[in-house]
């Protein structure tokens, strides 16, 4: 199992997020992304306490694709700092799991 991970990532907004998800898909970056819209984060940047909402995507992937989803990403984000984390799955249903290695094979 340890080949899957989920790669968190927020965006400015649903726009965005999907721009992201369907490149992600159709390279072969991801099985499948979910999209939360409509999240309040508040952070700090530049030393001020900042409120903005977002969208979180949750990608579904492996591994050894993490840092060209990082590139791709960082290419199209309207950030100059996104959000990108890599969450490792210690387990997962084997169908499930065998769906994301099968749908990431060619990226």
């Amino acid at each position: 199992m340890n080949d899957i991970c989920i790669v968190y990532i927020t965006s400015s907004g649903k726009k965005e997020a999907l721009e992201i998800a369907h490149l992600l898909v159709k390279e072969n970056l991801a099985a499948c992304v979910n999209i939360y819209d409509n999240v309040t984060s508040v952070y700090k940047w530049d030393k001020e306490v900042k409120e903005d909402p977002e969208a979180v995507l949750f990608v579904k992937t492996v591994t050894r694709l993490v840092s060209r989803i990082k590139e791709t990403v960082k290419k199209i984000h309207s950030y100059s700092c996104p959000c990108i984390v890599t969450i490792p799955v210690a387990d997962a249903d084997k169908d499930f799991a065998d769906w994301i290695i099968n749908c990431t094979k060619e990226g």
